[in-house]
């Protein structure tokens, strides 16, 4: 069958996914938290997640999947839950200290490998390429 081209864009992206993930994790392992954990953090930190819901939709993945990966940061002790007082069905998500304290040591993780793996890319590629992500996530609807 002939290639429509789209096949090697799957395997190009994914490959690069792949190897940022393997880098990522190598720097991330020293701090006890893995990428997908990362996400969560700095989805707190950003404000772009407050509850599972939200963490659901930011990542794509179901409640249940979510729910799981919030027990286990919890219990490294890097988040915690907090039910709200105005609505006692919504549960808030909040970085605890030790959860503040983190995000410092693996920011600069993923700056170095930002750095490592886009470091020789001009700025206007930089651009390019980070407006070329978010078309690609619109367009997927996540």
């Amino acid at each position: 069958m002939p290639d429509d081209g789209l096949g090697d864009f799957r395997e190009l992206l994914s490959r690069a996914n792949s190897n940022f993930e393997f880098h990522l994790e190598q720097e991330l392992s020293p701090h006890n938290i893995t990428p997908a954990q990362l996400v969560v953090v700095v989805g707190i930190v950003l404000g772009k997640v407050r509850t599972l819901t939200e963490l659901s939709a930011y990542t794509g993945h179901d409640t249940g999947a979510m729910k799981r990966l919030l027990d286990r940061i919890e219990s490294k002790g890097f988040i915690r839950r907090e039910r709200s007082e105005k609505d006692r069905r919504t549960v808030a998500l909040e970085l605890s200290e030790q959860g503040r304290q983190l995000y410092p040591r693996i920011a600069a993780a993923t700056d170095k490998i930002n750095q490592s793996l886009l470091g020789n890319f001009s700025s206007a590629e930089l651009v390019q390429f980070r407006s070329l992500l978010h078309k690609l996530i619109d367009n997927a609807g996540l």
